[in-house]
């Protein structure tokens, strides 16, 4: 069976299955049915140019979805965007630091919130910082702050934590102690910021000092804020960049498929679960 294999130029366990008559056949390929999703997906990739193939059929399957009509698989997306020049250059720099391997996921909502913050710079020079709470679960921003030219300060803090209590419970404390994972920021750590995060019954916890890693759920949430939003948009000053943010948040609550939410959105993973 070797000599026949290495003859024939294929494997063993293929040959043996062509012999048993057992081997799959490839599916018929249907050009007009690629021709129907083509602007479709190009329509989409236009909405969404930082996407690549996977988040793009995400979105496709949304809509088929919402129309009744049958899924289409996310390698049949590839080829189509691969054969119209569609496709995302691939990444291939090197990841610098080690990788984390603490364990910041959750098995239900509510149980850990992770906060952070990023800036960004506007044309004209001035910069926002931003804060953010979000659920290690579900991956919503339940709230969020931003300041031009200044730095995010522990009231502003404070107001966070308010607010994202009130947005989850309708209530000015949390029926349950949730952690609150964030770094060593002045904001975080203030005597006044700790003691109200505890009227809130949110249980203040802190990553190691020059450890970002450890706050992964953050910093995931940091890099697709830059890559999907702020790279792409017009940011001729604070003014413009402000007002753009709560548009941001809301479409990545919303609409923004996330891998480890089966290509759900924050919230369609949210009303899923309720449901």
């Amino acid at each position: 069976m070797k000599a026949v294999a290495d003859t024939l130029g294929v494997s063993r366990s293929n040959l043996i299955e062509r012999l048993k008559g057992r081997s799959k056949q490839r599916g018929p390929y249907h050009k007009a049915e690629d021709a129907e999703l083509l602007p479709i997906i190009r329509r989409l990739v236009d909405q969404r140019p930082t996407y690549g193939y996977r988040r793009i059929a995400a979105l496709l399957n949304r809509e088929r979805r919402a129309a009744d009509k049958p899924v289409v698989n996310a390698k049949r997306v590839h080829r189509i965007m691969g054969n119209h020049a569609m496709l995302l250059e691939k990444h291939t720099a090197v990841r610098k630091g080690r990788l984390h391997d603490g364990k910041v996921m959750v098995m239900r909502s509510n149980l850990r919130w992770c906060s952070d913050g990023l800036e960004f710079t506007c044309w004209n020079g001035e910069v926002i910082r931003l804060a953010f709470i979000i659920d290690a679960f579900d991956r919503e921003i339940i709230a969020w702050t931003a300041v031009a030219n200044a730095g995010i300060s522990g009231s502003d803090v404070r107001d966070m934590m308010l607010e994202a209590v009130e947005k989850r419970f309708a209530a000015t404390r949390a029926p349950q102690a949730i952690e609150h994972l964030s770094d060593n920021g002045s904001a975080y750590t203030a005597r006044d910021t700790r003691l109200f995060a505890q009227t809130l019954n949110l249980t203040p916890c802190f990553t190691p000092v020059a450890s970002p890693q450890s706050n992964g759920m953050s910093e995931a949430f940091v890099k697709t804020l830059k890559r999907d939003y702020i790279r792409i948009a017009a940011l001729p000053d604070a003014e413009t960049a402000l007002r753009l943010i709560d548009g941001w948040i809301e479409d990545y609550n919303e609409i923004h498929p996330h891998s480890a939410l089966k290509m759900a959105s924050p919230r369609q993973f949210i009303r899923a679960k309720s449901n």
